[in-house]
Order: structure tokens, then sequence, then C-alpha cells
């Protein structure tokens, strides 16, 4: 029976390359000149550290603009609250979400059902599946998927397309 899997995935190698990227900005712009700035990447967490507030919003655009040129979607980005120490240095986590949480893997199986094509969708840990017995049917939930992907809170994709 033909399925595929929606995802929401974000690639590694692309966020690596954006915070080199915003490294070697950094390193190279005159007002970051002794700024402290550092970019910091921890498994799923991105860390900014900065002198000032001023300083780190400044840094995070750069990295947000960076992850955005790359094809990194900024709805996989969560932004943590800054953090302003009593001397003034500040810092802030962007925190990199992989796959659908309970909420959101509902709200993409209700959107496949609505469809009303004779298909099955069911969430299997952070993938939500989807099975039916028409090539065609599946194409079109993909695509209706895509139409909607505003709705989601997340970016979506799709793998795993089988017959």
């Amino acid at each position: 029976m033909p399925s595929f899997d929606v995802v929401s995935e974000v690639n590694q190698d692309e966020v690596q390359n954006a915070l080199n990227q915003a490294n070697k900005e950094i390193t190279t712009r005159f007002d970051f000149k002794d700024a402290g700035a550092e970019i910091v990447q921890e498994k799923n967490d991105i860390k900014l550290r900065a002198v000032n507030a001023f300083k780190l919003k400044a840094l995070a655009e750069i990295v947000l603009g960076k992850l955005a040129k790359r094809g990194v979607s900024l709805k996989n980005i969560e932004q943590k609250e800054p953090d302003i120490s009593s001397t003034g240095k500040a810092s802030q986590t962007l925190v990199i979400k992989q796959g659908f949480e309970g909420d959101t893997a509902k709200i993409i199986v209700a959107a496949a059902k609505a469809t009303k094509l004779k298909i099955q969708a069911q969430i299997q840990g952070t993938d939500v599946r989807v099975t039916g017995k028409n090539r065609d049917d599946l194409q079109e939930v993909m695509a209706a998927l895509r139409a909607g992907v505003d709705d989601f809170p997340v970016a979506i994709g799709f793998k795993n397309f089988r017959d």
C-alpha cells in the first residue's frame, strides 16, 4: 500500500553553513569590533552572546537573516527571551525545532483527513504517516498540505514516498 511521511526537519548542514557565514560577518564588521559577540551551536540550540542587549539584537538579526538565506524555515526557530546580566552582558538561545509536537501532529492529521480522500493518517513518533490505496490520492493530499502550509506552526516536508 503506497505511503509517505510528513516531517518537519531542519537541515543541520545548512544551519552550520549559516552560522559560519554569520561568524565571518561579525568578525569583519566594524560595529562588532570588541563587542564580545559569540555564536555557539549545541545540538539543537544556538547560543548567542554579546556585551549588551543592542549588540545581541543585531547579532540575532544577522543569524536569522543567514538562516533564512540558506533556506532554513524560521518557523522552526524558536527565540527564547534574552538574558541580561547585572553587568550588562546579554545572551539568548535560539532553539531549532525538529519533528512535530502532539498538537501540531494532530493539526497535520486533521488537514490530511479534511481532503475527504480515501487515506489514513497516523502519528508515528515525531512524524505523520499517510497511507492509501491510490497513489493519486496521496499526491492530492501532498498538494493540499503544501497549499495550507501557512496554517501550520512549523515548516513541513515529505519523505519516504513508497509503493
